[in-house]
């Protein structure tokens, strides 16, 4: 598949303030909490998504604090929402969000796109251009040996290879804890790199010049929005 370093590129290029960072994972993990109970042990997609948190540094008190807000009745509400579009010279481009004014959201997504040269499109425009997948990347382990243990597991995975003495994992998005699962109960040890639901492009595309540019600013401005929770392209960066 080779197509997950550019992914992986793009994201620490336009990865947010850590405020905006925090801030991103205050509101899903308020979300997570309130539907499925603020219980950890009880709530998977909860543990799961504050063990996440905690990969990313997002402080104690953050996390406390957002699952403490649905424990003492505050009710805030928030919208999860995808934008797609085109931007200059092309490209093909997703962004999602958790918001509690869309009106204000899509303002602003827009805004970004048109001050870009890019365009804002309508809801699937884009999205059929990618794969949903679950991506999990394990350190220093081989091909061989997370096949063995995804077999032991009996896990199935779309695709799997091997590069630079790691392995990339690709499944369906429901089966992203059952591969980490797998992997763990062979190699207890075992660091991910990366372990997420994510949207990978079938096709990646180059751009230079003003369009590049103007990619650049588009990618800038989407991080100042601090509704934006993710961004999904399809440049190699």
């Amino acid at each position: 598949m080779g197509r997950f370093p550019n992914i992986a590129a793009s994201k620490a290029k336009t990865g947010a303030a850590k405020a905006k960072v925090y801030s991103s994972y205050a509101k899903e993990i308020y979300q997570v909490a309130k539907q499925g109970g603020t219980d950890p042990n009880g709530n998977l997609t909860l543990r799961h998504l504050i063990e996440k948190a905690k990969k990313e540094q997002v402080p104690a008190d953050v996390i406390k604090r957002a699952i403490d807000k649905v424990n003492s009745g505050v009710d805030e509400s928030y919208t999860s929402v995808r934008y797609e579009g085109f931007a200059s010279g092309g490209a093909t481009i997703m962004v999602d969000c958790l918001t509690d004014n869309v009106n204000r959201t899509v303002s602003l997504v827009r805004n970004a796109f048109t001050k870009s040269k890019g365009k804002m499109g309508v809801s699937g425009c884009v999205s059929h251009m990618y794969e949903h997948l679950a991506v999990v990347v394990v350190k220093d382990m081989s091909e061989d040996e997370a096949l063995e243990a995804l077999l032991m597991g009996e896990t199935n995975v779309k695709d799997i290879e091997e590069e630079k003495g790691n392995v990339n994992i690709y499944g369906d998005p429901s089966d992203l804890y059952k591969i980490k699962d797998a992997i763990l109960a062979s190699k207890p040890d075992a660091e991910f790199l990366v372990d997420e639901v994510t949207m990978l492009p079938n096709e990646m595309v180059s751009l230079s010049g003003e369009d590049k540019e103007n990619f650049d600013k588009l990618l800038n401005m989407l991080d100042e929005v601090e509704d934006v929770q993710k961004v999904y392209h399809n440049v190699e960066m």
